[in-house]
Parts: structure tokens; C-alpha cells; sequence
């Protein structure tokens, strides 16, 4: 919107001057609303995209290493990468229970409890990482759902003084009811203009949480069934397929 141009700058002056205290109150929540939206809107899109560059060189790294502590035992750090702090935080644990009554060393080998609770460290990480990306993103969603109402409730607001003016002077020509029309239809103007933009980038934001979530869901299975694969006995590997009781009734194969 180009504010250089006389004419429309010309308007926008018209306009706020015939605006009440009512409708410059809302104008100042809906700018409240609009800063709020726009600096979260920045700073969740940097967040999220720093995330997903991370997350795909982590990933990369990850698949390259030789063993499931490789990276770990380099005691490297990766700010702001949710799959490192999910790996590193398994890692930690794993680290503790392998070296957990081996006489300062890593023992071999873990228990399957210890795996069960090594799986359990890498659930509760998988979701505070997803709370942290998602955390901010309420803000959107009120001012996606809010400023339309603001917006609205101003014009209603001013069309309602207007009229109650034209009924106490007694005349309803144009001149005297287009100014006050005028300036109670700028608030839902706006509103759109708070809310529209926020609604892109919401659902936006939301998709890339969702892939986000699910990478870090399919990471934490894959770095688990590693865990398994090289720190667990053969005899202790919990087994991926229920066994079904033999059913009496069913005839017996022939040798």
C-alpha cells in the first residue's frame, strides 16, 4: 500500500479525523495485534527453517557415523537442532547405563530394562522439543480468530453512533452520515489486515511443526532400534511379533 500517493493519504487523514475515541482505541489494539503477530510470525519462520537446516545435516552425519555413541562420544554440540537434543539426551542415558557397575568403563551390553527406559528418556524428548517449536504460535492463532471481531465490533460500534447522531439531528443526507460510516468501517479494514496475514503463515507454521514432529517421532525409533542392535543380547531382544498361544481347537499339522 503506498502511503506517498496525495490522494490517498488525503483520505486516510479524513477518515481518522471523523474516527471516535471508541474506534481509535480498537485501531490501537488491532496495531498492538498486528506487531505482536508479525514479530512472531519472524521469529517462529527463522526458528523453524534454522531447525529443518539443521535437522537434515544432523540426519546425514547421523547415518554416516559407524556406531549409535559416535557423535556422542566427540562431545560435540548442535544448538537449535531438535534431533541432536533428542540424540544427545538418549545418548546420556544410554552413556549412564552402560557405564552403571562397569568398574569406570562401558559395560557391553544393557538390560532390557534399561532400554525400556532409555526408550521412555526419548519420548519425553520428543515431545518438549515439540512443545518448544510450537510454543508462540497461540499468539497467531488469536490473531487470526480476534482481530476480525475487533475490527467488527468497531464498525458495528460506529455505525451505532452515527445513526444515534443522525437521529438526534433530524437529517439523513449523505454528507452528514458518510464521514461517520467511513470511519467505523476502517477498524474491520483493519482487522483483515491483521488477521489475513496471520492466517497464511499459521497454517504454514503448523505444517512444517507436523513434519517436524514426525521427523523427530521416525528419528527416535530409528536411533532406538540401534540401541537395540548394538547393546543388547540376542536373548533379550524383545520380539517385534506377539506370540499367539496354540488354539485348541485348531487341528494339528501333519509331520
Amino acid at each position: 500500500m503506498n502511503f506517498s500517493n496525495p490522494i490517498l493519504a488525503a483520505d486516510i487523514s479524513f477518515v481518522w479525523g471523523h474516527t471516535t475515541i471508541d474506534a481509535r482505541s480498537i485501531l490501537f489494539l488491532l496495531l498492538v495485534f498486528s506487531i505482536v503477530a508479525w514479530s512472531t510470525m519472524v521469529s517462529k519462520g527463522l526458528q523453524m527453517r534454522r531447525a529443518k537446516s539443521l535437522n537434515r545435516f544432523f540426519d546425514a552425519e547421523f547415518r554416516a557415523a559407524k556406531s549409535a555413541l559416535a557423535i556422542f562420544d566427540r562431545r560435540i554440540q548442535v544448538d537449535g537442532c531438535p534431533l541432536f537434543t533428542v540424540y544427545h539426551e538418549g545418548c546420556l542415558e544410554l552413556d549412564a547405563r552402560l557405564k552403571k557397575g562397569g568398574a569406570g568403563g562401558r559395560k557391553q551390553f544393557v538390560t532390557l530394562k534399561s532400554v525400556e527406559h532409555i526408550k521412555r528418556v526419548l519420548e519425553n524428548t520428543v515431545a518438549r522439543e515439540a512443545i518448544k517449536l510450537e510454543s508462540g504460535l497461540i499468539l497467531l492463532a488469536i490473531a487470526v480468530s480476534g482481530a476480525p471481531f475487533l475490527g467488527l465490533l468497531g464498525t458495528v460500534w460506529g455505525v451505532m453512533t452515527t445513526f444515534a447522531d443522525v437521529g438526534q439531528q433530524g437529517s439523513a443526507d449523505l454528507s452528514t452520515m458518510a464521514p461517520g460510516v467511513a470511519a467505523a468501517l476502517i477498524t474491520t479494514v483493519a482487522g483483515l489486515l491483521v488477521a489475513i496475514p496471520s492466517m497464511f503463515f499459521y497454517n504454514f507454521l503448523v505444517h512444517t511443526l507436523r513434519v517436524l514432529t514426525v521427523e523427530l517421532d521416525n528419528f527416535a525409533q530409528e536411533l532406538m532400534s540401534r540401541i537395540e542392535t548394538e547393546f543388547m543380547r540376542d536373548d533379550e531382544m524383545p520380539d517385534r511379533i506377539p506370540h499367539r498361544p496354540p488354539d485348541p481347537f485348531e487341528p494339528e499339522e501333519e509331520a
